[in-house]
């Protein structure tokens, strides 16, 4: 027996065959070949597929995830604060001041710090790559070299991992996020900035952020995004951007938007509780006018950074560093070691276009074999003009000859008419002796 089915969101089976939802049930319908018995059955609910984000939901937690977070900025600024305000974890300890014997490193170091993390039951595996000593030196030229041959030993290292001939355990390492700070001056980009953004933009993905907005006003942290954001525009630097897609709610185009509108970032760290005035314990920051609480977002970006970052668009950093960073990266790489390779290959083809494109070749093709007919065709004119035209001289020729033949008849038969009319012979006349008169005998 042959079934066709159609499929249901739900078990709920109407008179005319079709279920509550948008989708008809499970119905088997009967083939027409003849059968000596037929079963007949209902399957109820809907097939299951739409069970699948359950099923990539439980593989991931049994996988766990992985993020690697890069922090660039001047000392100071409240880098490591941050971070363990983000993730709520010490990740940093308490820094001691440096005594004043001690020598600063004369580069830009590179230290990872990575922690296993969990919160209700999904693990994450996070990497905070920090830069100490980046732009404290008199003379900072190339301090950005340092971050980005780390950046690209780590594509490097995921390279190698996939042209391993067992690629079952490959680790990402490779840096999905910098959170670059932005000392609060209020005026400007530093060339310093916009030099290192515009080294790294290509990279990795840049989420620009005002450090310690608390020594900052409102409307002067206002005018500080906006040229900020002029200084990234007027030098073509790309930032990362809240993705948007399609058959999107009102409310997720909104916190979208919203999250857009607050970049870049100005933010507050702290990872100590404090009391405010009405008796409420909050992480912040107590000053003797008043407290600034991280968690609010009238007082900074605090809230929206760490939702861009972790709640909503980790897996898009995700992916942006792998679809585009990563693989723009590792094409100019193999290109850069002589491997060539056919675009064409595994180019994704367009029904519309393919149709189009073989028009076009098919119209060539025609316009083609009409050019050639049409060379042939005035060839072969060209000889039958060619032997008319000889045809034509030699019967010219031939009526030429006859008529002088005609002529010269003419002439005799004139010449005779006129001898006959005169009395003459027509032949001359011969002596006795049966020669000519006229003629001498020698």
């Amino acid at each position: 027996m042959a079934d066709s089915y159609s499929s249901s969101r739900n078990g709920d089976i109407s008179p005319n065959g079709l279920g509550n939802g948008s989708s008809p049930s499970l119905v088997p319908t009967q083939s027409t070949a003849p059968l000596s018995s037929v079963i007949r059955k209902k399957l109820m609910g809907y097939v299951g597929f739409a069970n699948l984000p359950n099923q990539v939901h439980r593989k991931s937690v049994r996988k766990g995830f992985q993020f690697t977070a890069m922090v660039v900025g001047e000392s100071g600024l409240g880098k490591s604060t941050l971070i363990n305000t983000l993730f709520n974890t010490p990740l940093y300890p308490p820094k001691e001041p440096l005594p004043p014997s001690a020598e600063r490193p004369k580069t830009v170091a590179i230290e990872s710090i990575g922690a296993d993390i969990e919160e209700n039951g999904v693990r994450l595996h996070l990497t905070v790559v920090d830069t100490p000593g980046f732009g404290d030196f008199v003379n900072n030229d190339e301090s950005w070299k340092p971050i980005v041959e780390n950046i690209e030993s780590r594509f490097d290292s995921y390279l190698e991992q996939e042209n391993r001939v067992n690629r079952m355990k490959i680790v990402d390492n490779r840096v999905h996020a910098c959170l670059y700070f932005i000392q609060p001056t209020g005026h400007s980009l530093k060339q310093i900035d916009v030099e290192f953004m515009r080294r790294l933009h290509t990279k990795v993905n840049l989420i620009p952020v005002i450090a310690k907005a608390d020594t900052m006003t409102d409307e002067e942290i206002a005018e500080f995004k906006e040229r900020i954001l002029a200084d990234i525009a007027h030098n073509n630097i790309h930032i990362f951007q809240a993705p948007t897609y399609d058959n999107e709610d009102e409310e997720t185009i909104a916190e979208a938007e919203e999250i857009a509108g607050k970049i870049p970032f100005a933010v507050v760290g702290s990872d100590r509780t404090v009391n405010t005035p009405d008796g409420r314990k909050v992480r912040g920051r107590a000053y003797p006018w008043g407290v600034v609480e991280v968690d609010n977002e009238d007082h900074c970006d605090f809230v929206k950074l760490r939702q861009m970052l972790v709640r909503t668009y980790m897996e898009e950093l995700r992916e942006y560093t792998n679809d585009v960073l990563y693989e723009n990266w590792r094409t100019e790489k193999l290109l850069s070691m002589g491997v060539a390779q056919d675009s064409t290959v595994f180019k994704e083809i367009n029904p519309a276009a393919r149709l189009q494109e073989e028009r076009v070749m098919h119209e060539a093709k025609l316009a083609k074999m009409e050019a050639e007919m049409k060379m042939v065709f005035q060839q072969k004119v060209q000889e039958k003009e060619s032997k008319l035209k000889q045809s034509e001289e030699e019967l010219y020729a031939r009526h030429k000859e006859m008529k002088d033949a005609l002529e010269k008849q003419r002439a005799d038969l004139e010449e005779k008419k006129k001898r006959i009319e005169t009395g003459r012979p027509l032949t001359p006349e011969k002596n006795a002796t049966g020669r000519r008169k006229g003629f001498l005998r020698t």
